[in-house]
């Protein structure tokens, strides 16, 4: 007999169903909260792993999904909605807006966010990852198809990463 995915997978499995999505909801023996962990476990680039970030802009929820080599920028996020105010959501209100316990939110169904961004970087990448519903299940899904099950607005909500020079000790230019 094989044994039922946990409730919060099924919702995910029954929504990729009802939307005839391309997608692959794979199940993991080692746990995926982190998107280190979900790379490692996915044998995939952190780059290609989507992050679904759950904020709150005037009130309102609010998910980006971002890559997992990428910070998120809350005040692009808060510009791009066109908000007064935006934070991280705390891990209660994760739950309570997206049915998800944080660390294993899906970017589908979210019946509490009114809104869904993706960073624009992720659309480059011929495959991606997301949460599954789960610490041990992830979706396997191309970019287009991800905005279409979202119906995500493409934008730029990750920080730029600083520039690092290292000390120039042969007296070149770099």
């Amino acid at each position: 007999m094989v044994a039922a995915w946990p409730d919060a997978v099924e919702r995910v499995a029954a929504f990729l169903r009802a939307a005839g999505a391309e997608a692959r909801l794979e199940e993991f023996s080692t746990q995926t909260p982190t998107a280190s962990a979900a790379a490692k476990a996915a044998g995939c680039k952190l780059s290609e792993i989507v992050k679904s970030l759950v904020l709150v802009c005037d009130g309102k929820g609010v998910v980006a999904l971002v890559p997992g080599d990428r910070r998120l920028d809350v005040e692009k996020v808060r510009r791009g909605v066109d908000a007064a105010t935006a934070r991280l959501a705390e891990g209660d209100e994760v739950e309570r807006l997206t049915g998800f316990t944080a660390g294993s939110v899906a970017p589908f169904p979210l019946a509490g966010v009114d809104r869904i961004v993706v960073e624009r970087r992720l659309l480059a990448h011929p495959v991606v990852w997301t949460g599954g519903g789960s610490h041990n299940h992830l979706v396997r899904v191309e970019p287009a198809e991800l905005v279409r099950l979202t119906r995500a607005t493409s934008m730029d909500v990750v920080e730029e990463p600083e520039y690092h020079s290292q000390p120039n000790t042969d007296g070149k230019e770099p």
